[in-house]
């Protein structure tokens, strides 16, 4: 039998009487109970809306991407495409031309980011799910069209079904002396709008997609000049052992990077709110465990009677010390596991009915989403450890020494 483990148990659970200390032990469960719950939930929200960001960057960017360690294009032989193309993951690998350009309809006008695509990046299906009006098409019969952000739209006011009123693109032509005065100046590409799509991200507004040859005339490309070789792997893939084998094919003068890596602003900044909201929720679990402290500290007290006999049957110090850190323990793992279970219920009560919502028409889910990390678990239960430790070892001690004094 566990002595200190039992005594403890005997304190805590002794319903003799309900004294102050008791209801002050009982507030310390709640306490830490209540910042537990807090704590799971909050970061499982934050987890949430990381994953959401991943799938908003998922209807237009890649798995992988292929950029210039230095400068916007690069040149990419036939030959290292194939290559790339063989890779054993690799499902689709497309071309593509990025830069801005001014766009005018009608007698509206204002810059956009133009993407030109190859013929592949229809097998993406990755605008699918987010096409809101017209039809997912930019090669047609011989006719090249356009697709455009909502932004777009509703900055130029385009109506897909207008076939009269082209989107017209125009790109300074470096050859060519910049003057305002002169329409010869820029590099100009005129297509019919098929559709928009709508993704719930202010960086993706001002985006046109349009073919890959046509970018490559506006901006001035070379048919081997990229701006991104973008890919999408096949379901299954080890996305970081690919990464690692595109690098050491393409070389030092080209990056390979995630979907991750291609946005690490937002999840840096997500990351960091994480840690900041972490440290303090656990703060308030700390200064929710002082009531800890001073239930140990008045239990010593009332056991002082307790602790001479227990001295005089020969207990030592250490098991003295033992006893009241397993009554805190007891004390704050209770109002732990409480919490945890709490707060695992309303993540799961959150992911299943959406009871807290965004509170707008627009928000692309109804409800905050939540997702549950084995990891946050760990940490929760560790910064309720460490508290327990902090808040009941003073308590302990005084009782060991309490002893000691008490056999000079």
């Amino acid at each position: 039998m566990n002595l200190p483990a039992f005594i403890a148990r005997r304190y805590f659970f002794s319903r003799r009487k309900r004294s102050f200390i008791s209801w002050l032990s009982l507030l310390a469960m709640l306490g830490v109970g209540v910042g537990t719950m807090a704590l799971v939930v909050v970061l499982s929200v934050f987890n949430g809306m990381e994953e959401l960001n991943r799938q908003l960057f998922k209807s237009v960017e890649a798995d992988l991407t292929i950029r210039p360690a230095k400068g916007k294009r690069f040149e990419a032989k036939p030959a290292l495409i194939r290559q790339l193309r063989q890779l054993p993951g690799v499902r689709v690998l497309t071309g593509v031309a990025i830069d801005n350009a001014l766009a005018r309809y009608g007698d509206s006008q204002t810059v956009v980011r133009v993407k030109g695509v190859d013929s592949t990046y229809s097998q993406r299906h990755q605008l699918d799910s987010v096409m809101v009006e017209g039809r997912q098409v930019l090669t047609r019969n011989g006719y090249n069209f356009a697709i455009v952000a909502e932004g777009v739209r509703n900055n130029l006011t385009i109506t897909p079904e207008d076939p009269l009123t082209p989107l017209e693109l125009l790109f300074p032509d470096r050859n060519r002396k910049l003057s305002s005065l002169s329409p010869d100046a820029f590099r100009q590409q005129r297509l019919n709008v098929s559709g928009v799509f709508f993704i719930e991200a202010t960086n993706y507004d001002d985006l046109v997609l349009i073919p890959l040859q046509v970018a490559r005339e506006l901006l001035g490309y070379t048919p081997d000049e990229y701006t991104n070789l973008e890919i999408e792997l096949t379901p299954g893939t080890d996305e970081l052992a690919l990464q690692a084998t595109m690098q050491t094919l393409v070389g030092n003068n080209l990056q390979v990077r995630t979907r991750d890596e291609m946005n690490p602003d937002l999840f840096r900044a997500i990351r960091i709110e994480k840690l900041f909201v972490t440290l303090t929720l656990a703060f308030i679990i700390l200064v929710a465990s002082i009531n800890t402290f001073f239930s140990l500290s008045m239990l010593v007290l009332e056991k002082k009677a307790d602790i001479g006999i227990m001295g005089a049957m020969g207990a030592e110090p250490g098991l003295i010390r033992r006893i009241f850190l397993l009554e805190g323990a007891i004390i704050s793992l209770t109002g732990a596991t409480v919490g945890l279970v709490a707060g695992l219920a309303l993540c799961y009560a959150q992911e299943r009915y959406g009871l807290v919502g965004f509170g707008t028409t627009s928000a692309i889910v109804d409800a905050y989403p939540v997702k549950v990390r084995s990891n946050d678990l760990i940490v929760t239960v560790l910064i309720v450890l460490v508290v327990t430790a902090l808040t009941s070892l003073f308590p302990a001690q005084r009782a060991a020494q309490q002893l000691v004094a008490a056999r000079k």
